[in-house]
């Protein structure tokens, strides 16, 4: 009986076609799951291409201000001019112009 067992199991894991059985209601609930998703797709798809964007006008900045840190001081002429031109980059990104 055992081994019966053992091998009902094994064909049972041998022929997992990866499939289930459902009936009409929980199938009509899955379609109405990625119905739902489906409406949120592009909406996700321009998130993450603002945040890609976020990502990619800081990062220079970030790795500009990490070269040669034993100095003090940072020459940087224009200085209030380029922040707020990188200030209005970011708030562009920021409400998706």
């Amino acid at each position: 009986m055992s081994n019966l067992f053992c091998i009902n199991s094994h064909m049972k894991d041998l022929f997992d076609f990866g499939f289930t059985l459902v009936d009409e209601d929980e199938l009509e609930s899955v379609h109405a799951a990625q119905a739902e998703t489906g409406q949120y797709s592009d909406e996700i798809d321009e998130l993450r291409e603002r945040l890609d964007r976020l990502f990619n006008a800081i990062q220079p900045l970030l790795t500009n201000l990490k070269v040669n840190p034993e100095k003090e001081y940072i020459a940087w002429p224009n200085r209030l001019e380029k922040i707020e031109e990188f200030e209005t980059h970011i708030q562009n990104i920021y409400k998706g112009s």
